[in-house]
């Protein structure tokens, strides 16, 4: 006798499955730091208003 898996079974297993991976997400600390400065030195550089985007390493001006 052999048993089949239902398709309703393979769809529970599977979602189980994906909603237990991990999920990285950043920690507030150092990086907030370093975005925080880095923002402070692009609008005193770019002037307020005309930064076009930051990281936690650099800055682009409009």
């Amino acid at each position: 006798m052999t048993t089949r898996i239902m398709p309703a079974t393979v769809l529970a297993l599977l979602t189980t499955v994906l909603c237990s991976a991990c999920v990285f997400a950043p920690t507030p600390g150092a990086d907030t730091v370093e975005i925080t400065k880095m923002s402070e030195q692009a609008s005193a550089t770019c002037g307020a208003g005309n930064v076009k985007e930051v990281s936690r390493k650099s800055f682009t001006c409009k």
